[in-house]
């Protein structure tokens, strides 16, 4: 069973909402966290107010590059690293803070880290049931049953780690965290150990198991596409703290910054200039001129403009259609296959480069020149000034 949370801490920080909009407390919340190592002169920091919140049964995700804050972060809400500054609550129970640091065991906690971190001497059925010790056996051989059968290692309790593929291990340690029901489930780079074309599958594969199980789960990791695969919120992090924190969605179509527009997914940055006509706003850019529907893009659009009204405009590889009757024309300057389709990356007339993703039916040479349209259900605009920094 999940140890006991200890009650909140007054001082915490005590103006904060400790429950969502649906009265239920939020399941994991870290508010304006700040974590710094070294010696006092070259002290550096490694969360500089992180901040997120997760709903109970919800999965989310810190992306980013090596270094960003995002292990840090996983460390800090399991206990292993105490704050400089701001809150870890788990069910509006403080467990982390500068004035107390309760002990992760006693944090309802589970960790699946990056090396699994299987006993070899035990057998699977004893390392799912490793931390259901304070269960009577009949309880503890029914629980890991349970477990094995949700991860869909059935009848492999009596196998040993080296017995198993790195997939089959990583279903192990997944069982065995989550064996005693723990209120959050912490991910450290699960997949990083597998094969590429592993990963994705067992993300999707992991999402489920999660779903089934009810539990509310956080991830780390650098890979977009693990965190697509898997999560329902993401967060991409740079210097310690959380540049969007958003749906997969709205991250790829809705980027915040430009700096998240660069990490998550590929794409291509046009100058454009904002139009004002009869109430309506456009965008013109060298593909033709982009008609803004949704208030929220004109409102974007128009703080994004300088004073001469110059945008840039991000164009992700699905908003560019290969069309052989458009009058619009772009060179092949290189191509990837990638089964399905061909990653396109085209010369406009102009010399601007962009991606095009076109059905591999369709194999262009080098050189040759395509009919090319836009075609997207919103205008995605970054200050020119600010992008260029």
């Amino acid at each position: 069973m999940s140890a006991r949370l200890p009650s909140a801490v007054p001082d915490c920080i005590p103006e904060i909402a400790l429950h969502a909009p649906d009265g239920r407390p939020w399941a994991l919340q870290v508010e304006d966290l700040s974590v710094s190592f070294g010696a006092a002169r070259t002290r550096v920091a490694a969360l500089d107010g992180l901040t997120f919140r997760l709903r109970s049964g919800e999965i989310g995700c810190l992306l980013g590059a090596s270094g960003c804050g995002k292990t840090t972060a996983l460390r800090a809400i399991a206990g292993f690293v105490r704050p400089d500054d701001g809150c870890v609550h788990i069910d509006a129970q403080c467990v982390a803070s500068p004035q107390q640091c309760t002990e992760p065991e006693r944090r309802g906690v589970g960790v699946v880290f990056q090396d699994y971190a299987l006993f070899p001497h035990l057998d699977v059925a004893a390392n799912v049931g490793f931390g259901l010790r304070r269960r009577s056996p009949a309880e503890r051989a029914q629980r890991v049953r349970e477990m094995l059968e949700l991860v869909g290692l059935p009848g492999a309790g009596a196998r040993f780690p080296h017995e198993l593929s790195g997939g089959q291990q990583q279903r192990v340690a997944l069982a065995r965290a989550l064996a005693p029901a723990p209120s959050i489930l912490l991910l450290d780079e699960p997949f990083s150990n597998l094969d590429p074309d592993l990963r994705e599958r067992l993300a999707l594969d992991l999402r489920d198991i999660l779903k089934r199980a009810g539990t509310t789960a956080l991830l780390v990791t650098h890979d977009q596409h693990e965190a697509f695969a898997l999560a329902d919120r993401i967060g991409v992090m740079q210097h310690g703290h959380i540049e969007q924190w958003d749906t997969p969605y709205r991250l790829y179509h809705l980027p915040a910054t430009r700096e998240v527009a660069d990490f998550v997914g590929l794409g291509a940055f046009l100058p454009g200039i904002v139009e004002h006509d009869d109430g309506q706003s456009r965008v013109r850019i060298e593909l033709g001129t982009l008609p803004i529907r949704a208030r929220t893009d004109q409102a974007i659009a128009g703080a994004a403009a300088n004073a001469r009204g110059e945008v840039l405009v991000l164009l992700r590889p699905d908003d560019v259609v290969h069309d052989d009757a458009s009058p619009l024309r772009a060179e092949v300057g290189r191509k990837a296959f990638r089964g399905a389709q061909f990653l396109y990356t085209l010369r406009l007339p102009s010399g601007t480069t962009l991606l095009a993703l076109v059905p591999s039916h369709h194999d262009h040479a080098v050189g040759e020149s395509i009919g090319i349209r836009f075609d997207a259900d919103h205008v995605v605009t970054f200050d020119v000034e600010t992008a260029s920094q």
